[in-house]
């Protein structure tokens, strides 16, 4: 990477990096007159300068106290002339993890689970650690190994499923449609040692999330896919969004790249089709930047979770970096001038999306990127340093979430 990062943060990156991971409708790119008035000229430039920057195309959703601004710049396609739709598809990575924590809570809420219930309990088949509850998964201090890699302090890489980033790149671009069952990545991750006790630190696992959507599954009867419709994408009308089940992403969408050596030759490949079950309910999902706006405000709003349990949901658990508490499925951010800002981001190899919001719900970014991935994550820089530049414009300042491979 071309960034320099401290030991905790290069070991979160590489393992939240190191997770991506029915037709809808979606609008055509249109948007209102006054949506895209001149006055909003700044976030246009501002977008333009971040494709500028590397990305091949990026679009942005703001709704504040001045309404809703939504634009586009770049390329939908390499060497296309058309920008990237306003409200196209894009697989929003570890933003996921943020519906999954949203469904568990409401579980919790409906009297099926309990947050400081031993998650054994509910999935007695996998020999869990009995001291590892169903609030440590849903706040990454389980300790338990990330099926997608670990890098601890010292720099020693302890390898998991083949990924796209590292030595595993050409191999995974090999058999990006190849399907995990979400039993199989828990198995391989509890085959490793744990990376620390549980309730002892803090660490971003993939795994996590795998084991709170069996959960979910185990004690509802029904798939991941049921119960996030039946609690989130029905009542709030999500229609852009969902738990895929094939390797298609429903137009209209950007593009999505990636870049390897083959045989000392450098070669770009289009793989906005790819099979997601690798990464599973770490990163799995597909949405709009309409959608998440939707779901951000309604969750933060308080119409998605009782308000002790969206309390539950913000409280801020110390990473150990500055700035950047985890509460539950979400990443709890101080801006520069103290203010707080709600956020998860996600990447999906080619493909990523931003997340923020005040804590009531009432100011939001929403974000879609485009880009060429590679396995040496080249595109960290420019990823990161546009997180921090929407971050200004919008909430002024505040410093980017660490969750996905451009970090």
């Amino acid at each position: 990477m071309s960034i320099t990062l401290s030991d905790q943060d290069k070991s979160t990156l590489r393992t939240a990096a190191l997770d991506a991971a029915g037709m809808a409708t979606a609008d055509s790119g249109a948007v209102p007159a006054a949506a895209a008035g001149k006055d909003r000229l700044e976030l246009q430039k501002a977008i333009e300068e971040i494709v500028d920057s590397g990305l091949v195309g990026v679009t942005l959703r703001v709704n504040d106290e001045r309404g809703e601004w939504a634009g586009s710049a770049g390329e939908a396609e390499l060497g296309g002339t058309a920008k990237p739709p306003i409200n196209g598809h894009v697989r929003i990575g570890s933003n996921t993890k943020t519906f999954t924590a949203t469904v568990v809570l409401q579980l919790v809420a409906e009297g099926r689970i309990g947050l400081d219930t031993p998650a054994a309990d509910y999935l007695p088949e996998f020999g869990l650690d009995e001291r590892i509850t169903v609030r440590m998964l849903l706040q990454h201090t389980s300790g338990v190994f990330n099926f997608s890699g670990e890098v601890y302090d010292d720099g020693t890489i302890a390898p998991g499923i083949p990924i796209p980033y590292g030595t595993t790149g050409k191999e995974w671009m090999d058999n990006r449609f190849k399907t995990y069952r979400p039993q199989e990545l828990v198995e391989l991750a509890l085959s490793k040692p744990p990376r620390f006790e549980p309730g002892t630190g803090w660490s971003y696992s993939n795994t996590n999330y795998v084991l709170a959507r069996l959960l979910i599954e185990k004690v509802t009867g029904r798939s991941i896919a049921e119960e996030m419709q039946r609690l989130i994408l029905g009542p709030l009308g999500l229609s852009g969004t969902m738990v895929p089940d094939s390797p298609e992403i429903p137009g209209p969408h950007a593009h999505a790249y990636y870049r390897y050596e083959d045989g000392g030759e450098q070669k770009t490949v289009d793989i906005t089709r790819q099979n997601p079950s690798w990464i599973s309910s770490g990163g799995d999902m597909i949405s709009t930047t309409q959608d998440l706006h939707t779901f951000i405000s309604a969750l933060l709003g308080g119409k998605l979770l009782p308000a002790p349990l969206l309390a539950e949901m913000c409280t801020p658990h110390p990473t150990g970096i500055p700035n950047m508490d985890y509460g539950l499925g979400v990443f709890v951010l101080t801006t520069d001038g103290g203010g707080t800002v709600i956020s998860h981001n996600g990447a999906a190899v080619g493909h990523a999306a931003l997340m923020y919001g005040t804590p009531d719900g009432s100011k939001t970014l929403t974000a879609a990127l485009n880009c060429v991935d590679d396995a040496g994550l080249s595109i960290a820089a420019a990823f990161r340093n546009a997180q921090q530049r929407l971050l200004n414009e919008v909430f002024g300042g505040g410093q980017a979430d660490p969750a996905q491979p451009a970090d």
